[in-house]
């Protein structure tokens, strides 16, 4: 009972400091919210860049297109020397009749052109779709699908996906950087803050000493006081973090800019980044109470 005593005054005490000296606790507040936000924005920028990421890495396929002469024999001796090949996760065939179908249904200007082609009119190729094990190596495994005779052309959008991802890495790593800068910053803010609420409160710290209060019990509250003013500073970025995002998402239909970059889906999606910055806020408050306590609560 006297341990449960001791807290519950202590957490008294703790909200006591915030609204005792509420102009430097609204700042401690404000400076939380702010950061909280910009690093809720680099989170989910960061969380979307990696999925845009994988999908890019997923979808990339090369096409290796196919002589119009060959025999079903030599197609299937294709078949093999790439199924032998080393990073290839999965490959299809897809016939020129599959193609033209294909292209027919998608648009009736191709289907007015093509429906009166015969077999040997066809101009379409023959092609082999191939997706690799990792996008690291497709340009080994292209130049590899290359040397195989009756392959006429190998193409995978060669160029453009690597600098893609180069530009997609690149953005997570800013957004990592740019979080820890922030959380740094907002450490020393508030060790600040609270160093100054420490100096405005030194009679009353004196006091406790004159009582027998040990140097944890006067620690103590201040901690709390910093668990307090990063939980309610994580309350706006949390709010802006669910709303704004499933706002984004129903208002882009799950998309940025094409098809091709999908947003990740809000739910849990919004909810952990919302735990995330709870933790953030509530850490980066205690971290800099007891930074501000332990260099300058002379006790």
């Amino acid at each position: 009972m006297r341990t449960f005593r001791i807290i519950g005054r202590n957490i008294r005490d703790a909200f006591k400091g915030v609204f005792r000296n509420f102009s430097l606790s609204l700042a401690s507040i404000s400076c939380i919210t702010i950061t909280l936000i910009v690093v809720a924005v680099s989170f989910v920028l960061s969380y979307n860049v990696d999925n845009f990421t994988n999908l890019v890495e997923k979808d990339v396929t090369i096409v290796a297109f196919l002589d119009n002469e060959l025999t079903d024999e030599q197609i299937d001796e294709i078949r093999d020397q790439i199924s032998v090949i080393n990073d290839v996760d999965k490959y299809e065939f897809t016939s020129k009749t599959e193609i033209t179908r294909d292209m027919m249904d998608s648009s009736e200007i191709f289907e007015s052109v093509m429906k009166n082609w015969t077999e040997d009119e066809n101009p379409i190729q023959n092609t082999f779709q191939i997706k690799v094990t990792d996008i690291n190596v497709i340009d080994d495994v292209a130049s590899e699908v290359k040397q195989i005779d009756g392959i006429t052309l190998v193409k995978y959008g060669e160029g453009m996906v690597e600098q893609l991802i180069s530009a997609f890495d690149i953005v997570h790593k800013i957004c990592i950087v740019s979080v820890i800068a922030l959380i740094l910053v907002t450490a020393f803010l508030i060790s600040n803050t609270i160093k100054i609420t420490i100096n405005s409160r030194q009679r009353e710290i004196s006091i406790m000493r004159l009582i027998g209060a040990s140097n944890l019990n006067i620690r103590i509250p201040f901690i709390i006081e910093g668990l307090i003013l990063g939980a309610l500073g994580s309350i706006i970025p949390i709010i802006v973090t669910i709303y704004g995002y499933n706002t984004i998402y129903t208002n882009f239909n799950g998309q940025l800019l094409s098809p091709f970059i999908k947003l990740i889906e809000p739910t849990p999606f919004v909810y952990m980044i919302s735990l995330i910055l709870l933790g953030i806020g509530v850490l980066v408050g205690m971290f800099g109470s007891w930074r501000a306590v332990r260099k300058h609560l002379k006790i």
